[in-house]
This record gives C-alpha cells, sequence and structure tokens, in this order.
C-alpha cells in the first residue's frame, strides 16, 4: 500500500493537484477584491446598499423581544452566483482558451503517425521474435 503510494507521488499528479489548490486559493482572493472594491461600490452607487446581501429580503417571521426576524436574503445567493460567473470566466479566458490554443499549434505542427509496417515486415519481425524466443 506504501508503495502505491510513493508511485502516486512520484508520477507528479499530487505535485500538480497542489499548485492548483494553491493558484485557485490566490485566484479566489483575486476575484473577492475584485467583488468588494469594484462592484460592491458600483452596486451601492445603483441601489443604495453597499452590496447585493440585503438587496431582497424575504421576511418569514418579525423579530419578538430577544428573538430576531427571521429572513431569507437572497441577495447572499446572488452575490455567491456572481463570484462563481467572474471566477469561471476568468479561468475560461485566463486558462481554457490559452491551451485550446496551444493544443491547436502542436496539432499543426505534429508530425503524423509513421505508418505501419508492411504485412511481410510484419510477418517477418514476428517470426524474428518467436526465434529470438527460443534460444532463450
Amino acid at each position: 500500500m506504501l508503495q502505491g503510494f510513493k508511485d502516486f507521488i512520484a508520477r507528479g499528479n499530487a505535485i500538480d493537484l497542489a499548485v492548483g489548490v494553491v493558484i485557485g486559493a490566490a485566484f479566489g482572493a483575486v476575484v473577492t477584491a475584485l467583488v468588494d472594491n469594484v462592484l460592491n461600490p458600483l452596486i451601492a452607487g445603483i441601489f443604495g446598499q453597499p452590496n447585493l446581501d440585503r438587496i431582497w429580503v424575504i421576511t418569514v417571521r418579525a423579530a419578538e423581544g430577544e428573538t430576531p426576524a427571521t429572513e431569507i436574503l437572497v441577495g447572499t445567493v446572488l452575490t455567491a452566483l456572481i463570484n462563481f460567473l467572474l471566477v469561471a470566466a476568468a479561468i475560461y479566458f485566463v486558462v481554457v482558451v490559452p491551451m485550446n490554443k496551444l493544443a491547436e499549434r502542436r496539432a499543426m505542427g505534429e508530425e503524423p503517425e509513421p505508418e505501419a509496417p508492411a504485412e511481410d515486415v510484419a510477418l517477418l519481425t514476428e517470426i524474428r521474435d518467436l526465434l529470438a524466443g527460443k534460444k532463450a
């Protein structure tokens, strides 16, 4: 079991995954800064609220004494949706599109795969391999 883990680490997949997680966390900070410092001030200017969190509030039960009101904040879902769309768009335009273009360029410059050997050459190769196996 430990050998399998060592093989997994040696393949590099774990390192690629770790790099992706770190870059994703850093990218999340960039999107949060964009939302907090650019979009929310725009929203405040348009709607008179500091962000979308309290734009659409549905009160289910009014406050009673010390018990606060029960509210459904639809605006928080809109904020999360905007954050998701910003992250998805940025990843698409910054990562996916350039990688697709790179793959297209590689495909254009790639040499065609060598043709399979002729039938007689393949048969002679097979006979050679069988004879070499008998000697050993």
